[in-house]
């Protein structure tokens, strides 16, 4: 059996996490993120923190155990799911205008209608912009006076077409999560999950990539059993 080989070129490197601290915002009823000191130089001759932080904080990817009781863990993520073609759908301006922005088939075709159609493996990244609001919890979040977060993400007949239509090796976003915030369901993290396909959530720096030809490298921490994993994310552009 013959191996398949890949060839990656690239310009630049584009870091598409967060940096991490105790000021981020968390979704709504997760653990806060911690620091504590447990070695200092002038104590012990090196210096050593010890941090805590839930498994969906900051940029982050979800895995299938999630939702599923019977899905895996992202210890279970095959290496080779970790590295992929990405495009990168702008609804920046509609999400700037209407917070509860979803994406819409109107929105996919006019896209490939510029770019070509969506390449089946490519990780489909939603920049709303959202990745603006980070230093500001409240705003990131945006929950109303009843708790209903007012973000934008995928919506269920575009989400459909990218995970089927086009083979999509998952979606991601620089919102708090892929569903709009008033799908308190979570339908499409299910619908995702369900196939299983990547999804990542808190990206930065979206609008540093083309909508075509990058290469998204996700790491991760084999954390056994869990739900998800804080991620650091890589693209490399053309």
């Amino acid at each position: 059996m013959q191996t398949a080989t890949h060839t990656i070129t690239y310009r630049r490197v584009v870091d598409l996490s967060h940096e991490v601290h105790p000021g981020n915002p968390v979704w709504p009823g997760d653990p806060g993120i911690r620091f504590e000191t447990v070695a200092a130089i002038a104590g012990g001759g090196y210096y050593l923190r010890r941090f805590s932080m839930g498994e969906h904080s900051g940029t982050h990817l979800s895995s299938p155990s999630a939702f599923y009781p019977d899905g895996d863990g992202p210890e279970s993520l095959p290496a080779a799911a970790l590295v992929t073609p990405g495009v990168v759908i702008d609804v920046s301006n509609q999400a700037a205008a209407n917070p509860d922005y979803a994406l819409s088939l109107d929105d996919l075709a006019a896209w490939e209608r510029r770019n070509g159609t969506i390449p089946a493996g490519a990780l489909a990244l939603l920049y709303t912009g959202w990745q603006e609001r980070w230093p500001h919890p409240e705003r990131f979040i945006n929950a109303d006076a009843n708790g209903i977060m007012h973000t934008p993400g995928f919506g269920p007949d575009a989400a459909a077409r990218l995970l089927h239509d086009r083979a999509a090796a998952g979606l991601g976003t620089d919102a708090p999560g892929i569903d709009p915030g008033t799908d308190q369901t979570l339908s499409i993290s299910r619908l995702a999950l369900a196939q299983p396909r990547l999804v990542l959530e808190c990206v930065n720096n979206l609008h540093q990539l083309p909508p075509t030809g990058a290469t998204i490298i996700t790491g991760r921490l084999k954390l056994a059993g869990g739900s998800g994993s804080p991620a650091a994310v890589l693209a490399l552009t053309p």
